[in-house]
């Protein structure tokens, strides 16, 4: 049997050049944890959110290359054609995340353009944002690693609810315009499973779409969803949320469906 392949990571970890080696902070990862806490400053929070994400900030300064092997299943979380995704435990830091696996079998130089267009994901900091650990590539599958949102998706939600309320539909936009606005992202996939919820009452997108390659990749393996079109989320919530524009609602009619 061939030896097990040493993942290979899809990012440079967010603390700088270097990859940690223990779970110190040294000066570099300060100041670039500094730099990031300055970016936060640039956004419109109130001090709670400003806190939560200083705090996982943090902890992903922390982290440090993740590999395969310092990782122990919890349960799984959910599954489609896109792939599944798992609850994990990451030994080094004791941190609880949601891992995606996505099985693709891939050339060298397919990788290598995935893990370019992975990296901006590092830099979308934002409270309607799920936090991203980082992500690598092992013996077939991609793996990336995003915080854990103990509540779900916005699919339970609707099963009990024909609307969603509109401060729900508000940091959603929210989260659509920051993508547009500080990434110059567009979500072209929005729909109640990649809204995501927590037991702190926080709504979060996630799976919006930043590798093109990935999504190609993806696309020669498994049936797309369903588009959605925008004019279904005007007609039911308008135009009305504070800060919110037509611009940011490309795909957001899922959340009428």
């Amino acid at each position: 049997m061939a030896p097990k392949r040493r993942p290979v990571p899809l990012n440079i970890t967010p603390i700088g050049e270097g990859q940690a080696t223990s779970n110190t902070i040294d000066a570099a990862s300060e100041a670039n944890l500094e730099a990031l806490q300055k970016k936060l400053g640039e956004l419109d929070l109130d001090e709670q959110q400003r806190k939560r994400l200083e705090a996982f900030l943090t902890q992903k300064a922390q982290v440090g290359e993740l590999k395969d092997e310092d990782f122990d299943p919890i349960c799984e979380l959910g599954a489609g054609n896109g792939g599944v995704v798992n609850k994990v435990r990451h030994k080094p830091s004791g941190l609880v995340m949601a891992r995606k696996l996505i099985h693709l079998e891939i050339k060298p130089a397919i990788r290598n353009q995935i893990i370019r267009e992975l990296q901006v994901l590092h830099e979308c900091n934002s409270p309607y944002i799920v936090g991203f650990y980082g992500a690598f590539y092992s013996d077939g599958e991609i793996s990336i690693c995003m915080e854990h949102m103990d509540g779900g998706s916005l699919d339970q939600v609707l099963k009990e609810a024909r609307r969603i309320p509109e401060d729900i539909l508000g940091k959603v936009l929210r989260g659509l315009a920051y993508l547009r606005e500080k990434h110059q992202i567009m979500h072209r996939d929005v729909k109640p499973s990649n809204i995501l919820v927590n037991s702190r009452g926080e709504i979060k997108l996630c799976d919006f779409g930043v590798s093109g390659q990935l999504i190609d990749s993806m696309a020669n393996s498994f049936v797309g969803t369903r588009s959605y079109m925008w004019k279904h989320l005007e007609q039911e919530v308008g135009t009305g949320v504070e800060g919110f524009s037509g611009e940011e609602g490309v795909g957001g009619g899922a959340l009428s469906e």
